[in-house]
Parts: structure tokens; C-alpha cells; sequence
């Protein structure tokens, strides 16, 4: 385990350091991606290459199209360009837990948990991605009414291909690794139900703020015309990384409660 873990501080630390580079992640996002990498490899060489192929497709999604995909929801989304520590940990704390965790007592249902919650966050950077190069304005999930693209809780035919593609690649790279067909579906399924639940509570019960000056909407405390805006709906402390915890939490249960 010891020289497993020292391999995967090694490896973690250059792909972080790739990432700091090319403004994927921020100093505090780097130093938490080479924590998880380190147990994620620590608990083996197929922990780690699980998230390793996570964070690498989603890193080279989230760069395709990043001036076009900024320019359309900048004036909405409260984070945007490099990943902070808060954004990585809201991704990958669950997957590190699991990993920790089948260090000490090994068994199936730790990587069901820790993969479950990877695809429910693959499912929803991958819906994310590419739904907003597609054109047109998606729909909300809940009223199914317009809504910009960027939109927390938003839908459309492209994010949803890209979120039912983006569960099943962290299925099929799970069996690839050498997990069953078996565990691999029951995280394909948690991943969907996870980016469902993410989609389902963006549209509700996530903060959403209101620019007065601009009199539009959005998840910015401070808009992009540099006015303070003030809370319309949703809970004050609901923000885009607590939601994306929960659901990737959802994702991770579920295939686990479903490894019977």
C-alpha cells in the first residue's frame, strides 16, 4: 500500500501540476486532486486509473468550445473557467471515502459507492459540456419552460445523450479495469439517477439570485455587471457545489443499495 500511495502522490502531483498549466484547476483545486489521487491509488492501480480517466475526459470537455460555452453562461453560472477545491471535493470526496474506506475493510459495495458517484458526476459534466455548445435554449426540467442555457436544472436532447454517454464510459472503463459487467450496470445506473437528482434539485431548491439593474436571474452573488444581487428563490446555502455532493451521494448509494 505504502509505495502504491508514494506512486500515486508522484503521479497525481504531475497530472495536477498538467492541469494547473493548462487553468483547469486552481492552486487549492490541484492540491485537492493530488489528495484524491494519492488514496484513489493507493487503494489500487484500478482506483486510480478510474479517476484518472474521470478527471482527464472531463478536463478535455470542459475546454472544448470554453470561449463560446463562457460567453453563454458567464452571466449565470457563479463558477466558471479553473476548478477550485470546493468544485473538486464536491466531485470526488465520495470516491475517496470509498477508497479509504476498502483500504481497511475491502469489499465490492466500497467501489459501487465510489464509481457510483464518479458517473453521477460524469453524467452531469458531460450533460453540462456539451448541452451548452448545442444551440437553441434547453428547458427546465421542472415546468418545462425555457430557460437560458446554463441554467441550473435545465435540459435538452444533447445534454441528456451526453448524460446517459457520460455514465455509461465510467461503466465501460470499470469493466475494462476488470470489474464485472454486474457492478459495472449498477453504476451506470446510479450515475443517471444521480445526474437526475442534480438536475431535479438545480431546479428547485438551489439558490437563485436576481440582478436587479440587468433584471435577470442568475447563481452570481455578485453579477457580471458588478451589481450585488439578492436572493429570488431557492435556499441561500444551496449552492452548485452542495448540489453536486448530494447528487454524486445519490449516485454512489444507489449502485451500492443495488449490489444485492
Amino acid at each position: 500500500m505504502i509505495p502504491r500511495a508514494v506512486a500515486g502522490l508522484i503521479l497525481a502531483t504531475g497530472i495536477a501540476f498538467a492541469a494547473r498549466r493548462a487553468r483547469s484547476l486552481s492552486r487549492g483545486g490541484a492540491a485537492a486532486a493530488i489528495l484524491l489521487g494519492t488514496v484513489a491509488v493507493a487503494a489500487g492501480w484500478d482506483w486510480g486509473a478510474l479517476i484518472i480517466v474521470y478527471f482527464v475526459s472531463s478536463s478535455v470537455l470542459s475546454r472544448m468550445g470554453r470561449a463560446y460555452k463562457e460567453r453563454r453562461t458567464s452571466p449565470i453560472v457563479a463558477k466558471g473557467g479553473e476548478r477550485d477545491a470546493v468544485q473538486v471535493l464536491a466531485n470526488g470526496a465520495l470516491f475517496g471515502g470509498a477508497a479509504l474506506a476498502s483500504l481497511i475493510h475491502p469489499h465490492v459495495r466500497w467501489i459501487a459507492l465510489g464509481a457510483g458517484s464518479l458517473a453521477a458526476s460524469a453524467a452531469d459534466t458531460w450533460a453540462t459540456e456539451i448541452g451548452t455548445l448545442a444551440p437553441g435554449e434547453p428547458r427546465s426540467i421542472i415546468g418545462w419552460s425555457r430557460v437560458p442555457a446554463g441554467t441550473s436544472g435545465a435540459v435538452s436532447a444533447a445534454g441528456t445523450a451526453a448524460m446517459l454517454a457520460g455514465s455509461v464510459f465510467i461503466a465501460t472503463t470499470m469493466m475494462t479495469l476488470g470489474w464485472t459487467p454486474a457492478v459495472a450496470g449498477r453504476v451506470a445506473a446510479g450515475g443517471v439517477a444521480g445526474a437526475m437528482v442534480d438536475s431535479v434539485l438545480g431546479a428547485t431548491i438551489q439558490a437563485r439570485r436576481w440582478c436587479e439593474p440587468c433584471a435577470r436571474e442568475t447563481e452570481r452573488a455578485t453579477h457580471d455587471c458588478g451589481t450585488r444581487t439578492r436572493l429570488a428563490r431557492g435556499l441561500e446555502w444551496m449552492d452548485n457545489d452542495i448540489v453536486n455532493f448530494i447528487s454524486n451521494v445519490a449516485g454512489g448509494l444507489l449502485a451500492a443499495l443495488l449490489l444485492r
